[in-house]
């Protein structure tokens, strides 16, 4: 473990700021630094003021005057870009293993759904409730913390120490609620508390990474981000059978308070204004020049309270609606999440209900979502690192309809999982069909994640965080509410042989039908870009 990790971690900078900066010091303070001369006024001044004085405001400073900190050099260790490929990869696990762990709590009572329509008399409907409100949740809290998490004040790590702390406190009153409404609420905090990690996991995996890699970076992130939902009904499964549904929730609690008493010392911040933000601090403590000042400060004080207020809570829903390529995108995402949640409600139906499995092994057929995830990882990092990242380190243009082809094959996958899940599931037809449709589906459904996501990422880069925070109130709110009348879907359309067939059907000719949206982007994705307000070029 390299000593900036904890350094720059949630503790270190708690020591740090305790100690009066004895502890966890960073270069600029070391005995034998030598400032740079565009740091040091006519007269250079070298003190040991206090962080007040570091705070002291420079919004004051003629911009001419001022001088903005950058990193020491192309090459500067501190940059988390010039990190070993060892710390980066070390630091993208955390995150989705943060990411993995938060988002299993989404569906790890499902199998424990029976037990609570006992206790609380209540129905299947009503049980259901607080999965989607822990998904709305998640789709909310992105709309705040995003923004936030790309201030420099705030930077990253703070924000997830924080709300995982909260989110780790809310699973004891949930493990011990004693009716529906209680239950419902707590879940809906729980999501919003979770969604930090969700939302800019993958802005901290870039935080890490130069642009060719990327979507590699974005593709080892995302494997904890998808696999983390189908994980829950299985490790529910077992818990509520060895004990009871609260469990659940008590192995939420264990998990989640683990990670953070771990985190909190090992996870350090990456993005690259707040750690500038912070070393431009330190340089005016130091040298007294009260000019200088980082990128991060100055967008700061240019940014009125109206102007803050739009870019955290208009501007992701303007971008959702103005701009078809986002609206587009973010339907379809949510169609896919749509299914998947749907699952939740179908997967009872085929293994428990017609094959008779027990509780643990239907939980375990959940698997079959993370074993085609897997396959399809290992398949697309190395085609996207040869389609994308060899010509970017050549010096060639990409353009982001680069994509776009293994969105059709993604969108392909769908198509032929779903109609084969559907069409599979009756009776007198080995259990393996069904799998083999979820696998294939759960495959197209990481490619349609990844390509559309990168293709957002490079078309929409300067309004990145309200782009991907817009996506997933978009695709929670929609995906949350679906599992509610789930059920209904599939039993309402039920024949005697195939309980699932007609209600997949439905979703598979949703599925033909929107997979004429990246066939779109082929064709016409850079004249759709040309008129786009908010589309950044190339």
């Amino acid at each position: 473990m390299h000593y900036r990790f904890i350094r720059d971690s949630f503790v270190g900078r708690l020591v740090y700021h305790l100690s009066k900066h004895k502890y966890f010091a960073h270069p600029e303070e070391y005995k034998d630094y030598v400032v740079p001369e565009k740091y040091l006024e006519e007269v250079p001044v070298r003190n040991s003021s206090s962080e007040s004085s570091e705070n002291s405001s420079n919004n004051n400073v003629d911009e001419s005057q001022q001088v903005v900190v950058d990193w020491e050099g192309e090459n500067d260790p501190e940059n988390p870009i010039n990190w070993p490929t060892y710390q980066k990869a070390f630091f993208i696990f955390q995150v989705s293993f943060l990411t993995t762990i938060v988002y299993m709590g989404s569906a790890i009572y499902t199998p424990g759904v029976t037990q609570i329509m006992e206790e609380f008399n209540i129905s299947q409907t009503t049980a259901t409730l607080p999965l989607t409100m822990f998904v709305i949740g998640y789709g909310l809290g992105p709309m705040v913390f995003s923004p936030m998490s790309e201030n420099a004040i705030f930077g990253r790590t703070s924000i997830y120490i924080v709300t995982l702390f909260i989110f780790f406190i809310l699973q004891i009153p949930t493990a011990l609620a004693t009716d529906i409404v209680s239950l419902s609420i707590l879940r809906f905090l729980g999501g919003v508390f979770a969604s930090p990690c969700l939302a800019t996991g993958a802005a901290s995996a870039c935080d890490v990474l130069s642009l060719p890699y990327g979507p590699v970076g974005l593709a080892s992130w995302g494997l904890g981000a998808v696999c983390g939902p189908s994980l829950g009904p299985f490790i529910g499964s077992i818990l509520v059978v060895k004990g009871d549904w609260r469990w659940t929730f008590w192995f939420l609690c264990i998990s989640s308070g683990s990670t953070l008493l771990v985190f909190s010392f090992f996870l350090p911040e990456v993005y690259g204004k707040t750690l500038l933000y912070r070393k431009a601090k330190r340089l005016r403590s130091i040298t007294g020049n009260q000019n200088i000042t980082s990128a991060g400060e100055i967008e700061n004080s240019k940014m009125t309270v109206s102007e803050l207020a739009i870019e955290t809570l208009w501007r992701p829903i303007e971008i959702s609606i103005v701009e078809p390529v986002v609206l587009l995108i973010n339907l379809y995402i949510a169609l896919v999440y749509t299914i998947m949640y749907l699952w939740f409600e179908a997967f009872p139906i085929v293994f428990f209900d017609t094959h008779h499995f027990t509780l643990i092994e239907m939980g375990l057929t959940y698997m079959s979502i993370v074993t085609g995830i897997v396959i399809t990882a290992a398949i697309y990092i190395p085609v996207v690192f040869r389609i994308f990242t060899k010509p970017l380190l050549r010096g060639e243009q990409v353009a982001p309809e680069v994509f776009i082809p293994i969105a059709i094959v993604g969108g392909s996958c769908l198509i032929i999982g779903i109609f084969i899940f559907g069409w599979t599931s009756a009776a007198d037809i080995h259990w393996m069909g069904p799998i083999i449709g979820a696998a294939i589906f759960a495959g197209g459904a990481f490619l349609i994640f990844q390509t559309l996501f990168n293709y957002l990422g490079m078309s929409f880069w300067r309004y990145l965080a309200s782009v991907f925070a817009g996506n997933d109130l978009f695709r929670s709110i929609i995906a949350g509410v679906f599992p509610l009348f789930g059920k209904s879907l599939f039993l309402n359309l039920k024949t005697k042989r195939f309980p699932v067939a007609w209600g997949s059907t439905i979703l598979g000719v949703i599925t033909v039908l929107m997979l004429l949206i990246p066939i779109l982007f082929y064709l016409n994705g850079p004249k759709l870009r040309a008129r786009s307000k908010y589309a950044g070029a190339g």
